[in-house]
């Protein structure tokens, strides 16, 4: 994406965003979903934005919290992975609900819903990085 850096407007920056999301090996993909936190949870490879689009889930009860973090240790131990959704704008109970219903996906299947899902977020941080 840097190579045809600058972008006559954003729409072209999107469409070239998605060819390079199309390249990735699947070793990029779990580079990508290493580097982003538990939800519920700080840090990752973007804290800020990873704050920000988790505000919602901070506001939730130490119960919700608790469930979060048990349903999260349940999927990352069948799915190898941390449970990936575009938080912004959803509380903690809808986050929750996801989280239990895609537990009842299989592995390929999950991978191409967690794809999706890292793909979404990458938009946003996009389209909001850029004012769009």
């Amino acid at each position: 994406m840097a190579a045809g850096w600058p972008y006559p407007d954003f729409p072209t920056l999107l469409d070239a965003a998605d060819r390079a999301w199309a390249e990735l090996a699947p070793t990029d993909w779990a580079e990508a979903l290493g580097g982003h936190p538990r939800i519920g949870e700080t840090g990752g490879n973007t804290p800020a934005a990873s704050e920000r689009e988790q505000q919602a889930v901070r506001g939730a009860g130490a119960e919700v919290l608790e469930q979060l973090a048990q349903e999260n240790r349940r999927y990352e131990a069948k799915f190898g992975h941390v449970f990936l959704i575009a938080a912004a704008e959803k509380s903690a109970g809808q986050i929750l609900d996801t989280l239990r219903e895609r537990m009842d996906n299989d592995p390929v299947t999950e991978s191409q819903v967690a794809s999706a899902e890292l793909r979404s977020i990458a938009r946003m941080r996009l389209e909001r990085m850029l004012g769009e």
